[in-house]
């Protein structure tokens, strides 16, 4: 995929704007161990095609070249080319990993053993970052700058609005590793993510809230007060992070699902109901 994207340029429009170009691709393949999984599991595919065709009492000479080039994908499927060796990943299968997200902090880490339903440990995102955490709190004053700047600049009808610098997606990037460096190191088979569409009515939810408690009865002032707190806080792109997850998980080979984070409690309470929701023995109460 190419994406024309506006840079930090001036100018003409070829000069604030650069093409990037997106690519996408198999991870396992670039393995003997994973190539040999993917063509293993082609293989059963193709067979039990063959196996139902040749069942058939008599075949017509479509039918049986249709068979022959089935033949011959099972062949090529046998002779792959050489790869790397790297062996699979292979995690424990009552080891669970769940994230939590919300205003104050952009994510919490629970790693629970479902057996027990015992916590292993919980990691903050100054755990999970350990010298890189001054980035965040670098990051948290870029917003506050950059909210201030647009304000005076609506204040003076301009509406045009710069984005945020990419400090931000380079820390999700790491957060997201911090994460996947912490699941292999305890093993862990299974990663629950909060599903995106509840952390927003969640936020703003809780930000109401917020509100209401600090300027009772004061419509116009609650709705200073939650821009302000907007602010403040991590306004954060639950949607970026949660992609880069995904796709380091992917890559390592750890199943990743989606739950419904719950509304109350502290962040870690939050990150263990979520693993404890999506254990076997509670989805088939639900």
């Amino acid at each position: 995929m190419i994406i024309w994207k506006e840079d930090d340029g001036k100018g003409e429009l070829w000069d604030k704007h650069k093409l990037y170009l997106h690519c996408t691709f198999e991870t396992y393949c670039l393995t003997a161990e994973g190539t040999s999984a993917i063509a293993q599991e082609k293989q059963e595919e193709v067979t039990k095609i063959i196996n139902i065709m040749k069942a058939k009492e008599e075949l017509t000479d479509t039918q049986k070249g249709f068979i022959r080039r089935k033949n011959s994908t099972l062949g090529k499927l046998n002779n792959t080319f050489l790869r790397p060796s790297k062996p699979l990943y292979q995690g424990k299968s009552n080891i669970y990993l769940g994230i939590a997200m919300g205003l104050e902090q952009p994510v919490t880490i629970a790693i629970v053993d479902i057996e027990t339903d015992k916590v292993i440990t919980y990691q903050n995102p100054k755990q999970l970052l350990g010298v890189d955490y001054r980035l965040l709190r670098r990051q948290r004053t870029e917003k506050q700058k950059l909210s201030h700047q647009s304000h005076k600049a609506r204040k003076r009808f301009n509406f045009q609005q710069k984005g945020e610098s990419n400090l931000g997606e380079y820390i999700d990037l790491l957060i997201a590793k911090a994460i996947l460096t912490v699941a292999q190191e305890y093993q862990v088979s299974k990663i629950i993510i909060p599903r995106l569409k509840d952390m927003r009515s969640i936020t703003e939810a809780k930000i109401q809230l917020r509100a209401e408690k600090r300027i009772p009865e004061y419509k116009e002032g609650q709705k200073k007060y939650a821009q302000d707190y907007r602010v403040q806080v991590h306004q954060w792109s639950y949607g970026r992070l949660i992609e880069h997850v995904r796709a380091i998980a992917l890559k390592v080979g750890i199943v990743v699902v989606e739950a419904k984070q719950p509304k109350q409690g502290t962040f870690t309470e939050k990150a263990l109901q979520l693993v404890l929701s999506n254990t076997e023995k509670n989805l088939k109460k639900k």
